[in-house]
Formats: C-alpha cells, sequence, structure tokens
C-alpha cells in the first residue's frame, strides 16, 4: 500500500515536470493553449502508459545495481525502492515549483545510486553507467540543438525568406509532411511501442514508416492545397500569415507523437520501483525482471494525468516561453528535433534525456536568431538543476532509505 502510494506520488511528479517534454513548445508557439495543451497531452500520456507501457520492468532501473550483490538483503532492497521513489518524486515537484525542466531518469536513477551505496556499498553501484548519464548532460543537448538550428535553417531558406512563402510551402511542403510522418513513425516504433516486444526488423521499421510518410505527404498536399484556397485574399502572398497556419499542424503532430512515447516509457521510472516493492512483499526471488500487471500501469497514467493537469503549466511556460520566442515554425523545428534525436538515440543505444534533448532543441531555435534571442539567466537556472538532479536525489533517497528501513524493519 506504501509502494502503491509512492508510485502514484512518482507519476504525479512525472506528469507536472516531464510531460512540458512534449507539449511546452506547442503551448510557447501559440499552436495549443495550455487548456488543450493538457487535454491532448493527457489522453496520449495515459493511453501510452497503460496500452503500451512496460509490462515486464528491470527491478533495478536501467541495471544501476549489482543484482548478485543486491539479491541477498531483499529487505533493504524494498526499503530503498520505496525511498528511491520518495526522493525522485519530491526532487520533480521541488523542481516544477520553480518550473524547472529536470530529468525524470536522472532523478530515479541518483535515487538508486544514493540507495545502493549506503544499503549495499560501493562495489554494487554501476559507476560505468552513471559516467554514461553525466555524459549524456553534453550529448542530449548538443544533438537536439544542433539538428534544431539545422531544421530552422532549412525552413528559413526553403520557405520563410522568399517573396510568396505560401507557394513556396505549397511545393516543398509535402516534403516535410513526409519527414514528420516518417519521424513519428519510428519514434512510435522504436520509443512508443518497444515495450510491446513487436519484433520488427530495422528494414520492416523503415519500410512501415516510409509508408506512414508517403500517406502524410498525400494528405499534407491536400491540406496545403485547401488552407491556400481558403486563405483571405490580403494573406495571398503575405510573408508569414496561414504559413505559419501550416507549422501548427506539423507541429502539434509531432508533438503527440513524443506524448505518446513519454507515456510509454517514462511511467516505467514510477512503476519500476514499486514492481519491485510488490515482488519482494510477495516473498517472490529477486530477479532482474518484475511483472507489471495492468492496474499498476493504470496507477501511472492517472498520476500523470493528474500531475500534467495540475502542475503541468509551470514547466510548460519555461520551456515554451521563459527560454526563447517561439513561433509555429520555430516549435516545429525544435519538437521535429527532439523527435528524431530520440530516433537516433533509441537505436544506436546513446543513454540521453527527453528533457535534456527538447531544452537543446529550443535553445538551437534560439540561437538560429542570435544569442541575444535567449534568455541566458533561465537557462542557467535550467542547466544548474541538470548538474544538481543526480546528487540531490542520492542524498534524499539516503534519507528515505533510512525512514523507511527505521519504519518497517525488524
Amino acid at each position: 500500500m506504501i509502494g502503491a502510494v509512492l508510485a502514484l506520488y512518482m507519476a504525479w511528479a512525472i506528469g507536472a515536470n516531464d510531460v512540458a517534454n512534449a507539449m511546452g513548445t506547442s503551448v510557447g508557439s501559440g499552436a495549443l493553449s495550455i487548456r488543450n495543451a493538457i487535454v491532448v497531452a493527457a489522453l496520449l500520456e495515459f493511453l501510452g502508459a497503460y496500452l503500451a507501457g512496460s509490462h515486464v520492468t528491470d527491478t533495478v532501473r536501467k541495471g544501476m545495481l549489482d543484482m548478485d550483490i543486491v539479491a541477498a538483503r531483499p529487505d533493504l532492497l524494498l526499503y530503498g525502492m520505496l525511498g528511491a521513489l520518495a526522493s525522485a518524486a519530491t526532487l520533480l515537484l521541488a523542481a516544477t515549483r520553480w518550473g524547472l525542466p529536470v530529468s525524470t531518469t536522472h532523478a530515479i536513477v541518483g535515487s538508486i545510486v544514493g540507495f545502493g551505496t549506503v544499503g549495499f556499498g560501493v562495489d554494487a553501484v554501476a559507476w560505468g553507467k552513471v559516467g554514461q548519464i553525466v555524459l549524456s548532460w553534453v550529448t542530449s543537448p548538443f544533438i537536439g540543438g544542433a539538428l534544431a538550428f539545422m531544421i530552422f535553417m532549412l525552413t528559413r531558406r526553403l520557405i520563410l525568406d522568399h517573396d510568396q512563402p505560401d507557394r513556396q510551402l505549397l511545393r516543398v511542403g509535402p516534403f516535410f509532411f513526409f519527414f514528420v510522418f516518417f519521424i513519428i513513425g519510428l519514434v512510435t516504433l522504436f520509443k512508443g511501442l518497444k515495450n510491446l516486444n513487436l519484433d520488427l526488423a530495422f528494414g520492416e521499421a523503415l519500410l512501415g514508416a516510409a509508408l506512414l510518410g508517403g500517406v502524410g505527404a498525400v494528405l499534407g498536399r491536400m491540406l496545403l492545397m485547401r488552407v491556400n484556397r481558403t486563405a483571405p485574399d490580403a494573406e495571398r502572398g503575405g510573408r508569414f500569415s496561414h504559413v505559419e497556419r501550416v507549422f501548427v499542424v506539423l507541429q502539434v503532430l509531432t508533438a503527440c507523437a513524443v506524448a505518446f512515447a513519454h507515456g510509454s516509457n517514462d511511467v516505467a521510472n514510477a512503476i519500476g520501483p514499486f514492481a519491485a516493492v510488490v515482488q519482494i512483499g510477495q516473498g517472490l526471488p529477486v530477479a532482474g525482471k518484475a511483472a507489471v500487471a495492468p492496474w499498476m500501469l493504470a496507477v501511472g497514467g492517472v498520476g500523470i494525468v493528474v500531475g500534467l493537469a495540475t502542475w503541468g503549466y509551470r514547466v510548460m511556460e519555461t520551456v515554451g516561453k521563459k527560454i526563447t520566442e517561439l513561433t509555429p515554425s520555430r516549435g516545429f523545428a525544435a519538437e521535429l528535433a527532439a523527435a528524431t534525436t530520440i530516433v537516433l538515440a533509441s537505436r544506436m543505444g546513446i543513454p540521453v534525456s527527453t528533457t535534456h534533448i527538447l531544452v537543446g532543441s529550443v535553445l538551437g531555435v534560439g540561437l538560429a536568431r542570435g544569442i541575444g534571442a535567449l534568455d541566458l539567466a533561465v537557462v542557467g537556472r535550467i542547466l544548474v538543476s541538470w548538474l544538481l538532479t543526480l546528487p540531490i536525489s542520492a542524498v534524499l533517497s539516503i534519507f528515505f532509505f533510512y525512514f523507511f528501513k527505521g519504519l518497517l524493519g525488524p
């Protein structure tokens, strides 16, 4: 029962902080109001968590602890997992209170490192994994930022800087739709549906995504012709008028795919430790994997939705409005870059943070307009929060580990 309450608490914190990854740029660019973003994200996050959330999850997230050492003391693992949920959720809510986007995965990993060190010893921690996570502080925002910069510069060169951007969009727009639908297909296959154990070869995944891209190109052509016909005469040939309306569609489509993928993956940060608690509480042997019942996924999905609906707007405003000014075309570039980076990292096995990728993508779009377009004070606070995520979550986890050990131990 304690584990269920803490899992719900953790899922609420994930919804409050991490869902801005998907919808923050859409709110900042005006593509969606906060109310509509919350409704859309709530639906897709819950569906991702419940339908495609992992039904078998790592007992110790990301292999951070040596299972041979941990298996000898399941009681300590029980106290530690409860402490990890409490500490990671507390850190996330504190960050949300200040509107700071931090990595949920890093928070739970830092918590596991904290209780693992004091409960099982320094040798029980996979320090190589910790090093990979520290490296991702650089790789995640850099890759996302570089791609966002290139996508926005390409958008500007091919469409926005033309004398008649609406006509130019009619020519090259279908290619944008093809790429967006192609990336949506890959995000869904590599990230959103991987927990359903769909055994598709890489070539089959590419073919399926390419077919979806073809459908997107046809639909995009039809949409562009409709927008061009229905635009007021005064807007025809205008520089940005209804061109930005098309980027609204592209941006929201990409954001929806990221929201579904996020729900399917990050729910495990709340449910994974809880599944370990249930496993130990039932007297089952501690293994590398733990079964996840559908009701556990529902708990995680509900928690994410509630967190999004109550406090989600805080981090959305930071990502979408405070780092740099976003328009639909800029928001589209950031969202597409983030989705593309997720695909590349997932396929190559590079440990990256979705939060860091998205913030880096927004920074890349801002840099395309010059360093003066960025609010460096906000950027500085975000970077500091990233650096402090692991150590603070580890310290909090140590406190909660001893708390639950004293409360529940012999």
